[in-house]
């Protein structure tokens, strides 16, 4: 296959790196690892996905159309982890919002030999895209994406695909309820961030966002609308510093950071400028926001949430179903919480955020009742 240029995420529980190209400075997998994964997992392979098998291996490309963040880089270890306990090899690709990069790394992904593709945050070309991997037999599952026809959903779906999301509205309502439900007053006053053009789940949380503003429940004080979505942090910070020195003390009671990159971007104006008069409730999270959450609890009091990490495992449990011809959803959502700050000790991570929150990241039941899955991940050593 053509060599492609690959943004490839170092994890802290494995660093993956295609085994057909090795960017310079990228450490690939332990080649013990390399070498006796397939070995060990390729007589189930062959047995259960042989069309995949034909050239001695599965190969998944997974394409994140964001920035490199704390939360895609969970996503990814979620992905990569739970591809190599299946005996998979998976690439992972970076676009930081470039949606010209992330057309060609499909195009390429389609004419190279991958036999399936994870496609994350692409919506007004998802279906046209990924039109031709369909055609060609590659099995896609995509995450925040839109492959419906026209771009519209409701409409046709791209056929065999499965389309997953996070419980959007639930996650921008978990956090709006946060902030009714901190103040005594109505309508809380409200400073509200987005970032733009066509990011399909925040601009799904925005609208749950204007219905508070129609009922009455929250004041659009100001808004922050972002568009460089390779820099969302930085983006944020200087927008929201501009804004605040016209901000008088005592005149806005929240900010609602519907992506956690921007609550992070707020928070690093709020300290540059002294400020702590202004609370910060959010979407999204990571072992860098908890500990952001910990050190500012005056200022940020919760974030609504998805683990990240699950979503990447399920994502590619589906793709494996698609793979030995099991049955798959045309759809799947994954459920939201909301983590409040007060609950969070100096040992809560990513790992463990469980034991605080309930329903956290809970796997059994999401797509693993299989037994060809249990026996390749037993071989793996990896369940």
């Amino acid at each position: 296959m053509k060599k492609m240029v690959l943004f490839l995420v170092a994890v802290s529980m494995l660093v993956l790196s295609s085994s057909r190209c090795t960017p310079s400075g990228v450490s690939p997998v332990p080649e013990e690892i390399n070498s006796t994964r397939p070995a060990q997992a390729a007589d189930v392979l062959r047995r259960v996905m042989p069309g995949q098998m034909e050239d001695g291996a599965v190969k998944v490309a997974v394409i994140r159309n964001l920035s490199n963040s704390d939360h895609t880089k969970l996503f990814l270890s979620g992905c990569i982890v739970e591809g190599v306990s299946l005996g998979f090899e998976v690439d992972t690709f970076i676009t930081n919002g470039d949606n010209g990069l992330c057309r060609e790394y499909i195009a390429q992904a389609i004419a190279g030999d991958y036999d399936g593709i994870i496609l994350s945050h692409v919506s007004g070309y998802a279906y046209d895209a990924l039109l031709p991997a369909i055609e060609k037999g590659i099995k896609v599952v995509t995450f925040d994406s839109t492959p419906y026809k026209n771009d519209n959903i409701g409409t046709e779906l791209l056929p065999g695909v499965t389309s997953t999301a996070q419980e959007d509205f639930k996650l921008a309502e978990l956090s709006l309820n946060a902030i009714t439900d901190y103040f005594d007053h109505s309508p809380v006053r409200v400073v509200r961030t987005h970032m733009s053009p066509d990011i399909l789940p925040l601009d799904n949380r925005k609208t749950v966002f204007d219905r508070y503003v129609r009922e009455g429940k929250i004041e659009e004080a100001h808004a922050i609308d972002l568009t460089d979505g390779s820099q969302p942090r930085a983006s944020a910070k200087k927008a929201f510093g501009k804004l605040l020195k016209k901000i008088p003390e005592g005149s806005v009671d929240a900010i609602w950071g519907n992506y956690d990159e921007l609550a992070k971007g707020c928070l690093d104006a709020l300290l540059e400028a002294g400020r702590r008069d202004i609370k910060i409730m959010s979407i999204d999270i990571s072992d860098n926001d908890m500990e952001l959450m910990r050190t500012n609890q005056d200022i940020w009091v919760s974030t609504a949430a998805v683990d990240p990490s699950l979503i990447g495992k399920s994502n590619m449990r589906l793709l494996a179903m698609k793979f030995a011809g099991e049955e798959s959803p045309d759809t799947y959502y994954l459920d939201a919480q909301l983590v409040e700050t007060s609950k969070l000790d100096y040992s809560t991570n990513m790992t463990n955020i469980g034991k605080v929150v309930d329903g956290w990241g809970v796997e059994e039941g999401v797509f693993d009742d299989y037994d060809w899955m249990e026996e390749l991940k037993a071989l793996t050593h990896k369940y």
